[in-house]
């Protein structure tokens, strides 16, 4: 049975007591497999995040509401079709985090997908109230 919570790696993403050395404990490849596996979820949660992030966008899109973001929008500018730039966007993000994925830079990874969770549910909101006004 996979173990989804594991309050030593919490402690390390939320506290930041902890290193990776230390995580990680003996050097095996059992070992090795499992300190790989937060970091598999990390970048399944920040893809998934991400995919969410362009519905909404697109959802915004749809709806008349400006793009926030000053690069997305200048990508914007050097196009015709939003959707199809978005897209490239959103992939070019997706491959920034298999960097960080394969650097194994689990900190950045749990940071930017609390950063995205906010922006996907700050972008959910806004489409709400834009639709109740």
């Amino acid at each position: 049975m996979k173990v989804l919570f594991c309050p030593k790696v919490f402690s390390c993403y939320i506290l930041g007591r902890m290193t990776d050395t230390e995580l990680a404990g003996p050097q095996n490849s059992t070992s090795l497999e499992q300190d790989r596996a937060p970091l598999t979820q990390l970048l399944w949660q920040f893809s998934y995040l991400q995919i969410l992030d362009f519905l909404t966008t697109v959802a915004f899109l749809l709806n008349g509401v400006r793009e926030a973001n000053p690069l997305v929008r200048l990508a914007f500018s050097a196009g015709a079709n939003p959707v199809a730039i978005l897209l490239l966007v959103k992939l070019l993000a997706i491959v920034l985090g298999l960097y960080c994925w394969r650097q194994g830079r689990r900190q950045l990874l749990f940071r930017i997908n609390i950063l995205f969770a906010a922006l996907v549910a700050w972008n959910l909101v806004a489409l709400i109230l834009r639709s109740v006004s």
